[in-house]
């Protein structure tokens, strides 16, 4: 069965491929096209470069706040309805890291396979389920979303770049089934994949329909960080970066703290000043707990 479900693959994706090749401007589907668009070289360059811009935007963001959700701020463009914005936001990453899988010659690879699994099924469930489970009529500023676009989809070059092409091609994944990074990872994806469900959930039901007073998130891991949702994310792509063993997953995940670490300082310093000493007599920390 699973033969014959290979075959299948084999046979449509070979399909696609010689339809397509003779379609507009007669464009090679292969891996070569990635490849001979951004040489190895260039990757890496790529790398060090978002690298760079990480820690730029971890210092710029303890001096201006991203201006959504709890801290949203008009200076940023005009208003777009959370759940369109999100879904437009967020749907990029899925959707080219799914186009760079199926041009892959490694796609059916078991380690490759199982970190696109992975990958997606964060993506899946950000751009396609959160949306639609957003509560009220809360709005994002039109540059954030813009911005956050732009990210998502650089992303997706960097982590498929890497999985699908230049680690494959050097053997980097041969046997990788064998070591111990892709468990240790998944188990922290998944701790984290939780702790982010769970504490959205509380989130939203914080409220009760009409009521626009603000609350304590409490429960879960709110009980040692006051952003339990985004230690979550965070453990999320910590976990990746294990389960891939990469530079990018690296990259990735001081991405991932360069965003959500100043804005859980600004979370913490707004619930500081909205509650005062209900909040601070709780002794929690911002994002990592114990520690921050």
């Amino acid at each position: 069965m699973r033969a014959y479900a290979y075959d299948m693959y084999t046979h449509t994706r070979t399909t696609f491929k010689k339809q397509t090749e003779k379609s507009f401007l007669n464009l090679k589907t292969d891996m070569t096209l990635f490849t001979e668009l951004i040489p190895f070289e260039t990757y890496t360059t790529f790398l060090w470069i978002m690298a760079a811009v990480a820690v730029v935007v971890f210092v710029a963001l303890y001096f201006v706040d991203a201006g959504y959700g709890y801290l949203f701020n008009p200076k940023f463009g005009f208003p777009v309805p959370n759940r369109v914005a999100w879904v437009l936001m967020e749907c990029p990453v899925f959707i080219v890291m799914a186009l760079l899988w199926w041009m892959s010659d490694y796609a059916m690879q078991t380690a490759p396979l199982v970190l696109f699994i992975i990958f997606q099924t964060h993506y899946f469930q950000r751009s396609f389920i959160f949306p639609l489970l957003i509560r009220g009529n809360s709005k994002m500023p039109v540059g954030i979303m813009l911005m956050g676009m732009v990210f998502n989809t650089l992303n997706a070059v960097m982590q498929g770049g890497w999985i699908f092409y230049y680690g494959p091609e050097r053997g980097y994944y041969d046997d990788w089934m064998s070591k111990p990074y892709i468990y240790i990872g998944i188990a922290v994806f998944l701790f984290g994949f939780i702790t982010n469900l769970h504490s959205d959930y509380v989130i939203r039901h914080l409220r009760k329909p009409g009521d626009t007073k603000h609350y304590i998130p409490k429960g879960g891991m709110f009980k040692y960080v006051s952003s339990a949702n985004y230690f979550g994310e965070f453990m999320e792509w910590v976990g990746f970066a294990i389960a891939s063993w990469s530079w990018a997953g690296v990259v990735f995940a001081l991405w991932t703290f360069a965003n959500l670490g100043p804005r859980s300082a600004s979370l913490y310093k707004r619930y500081e000043k909205e509650f005062g000493e209900e909040f601070t007599k709780l002794g929690r920390k911002r994002i990592i707990p114990f520690i921050y």
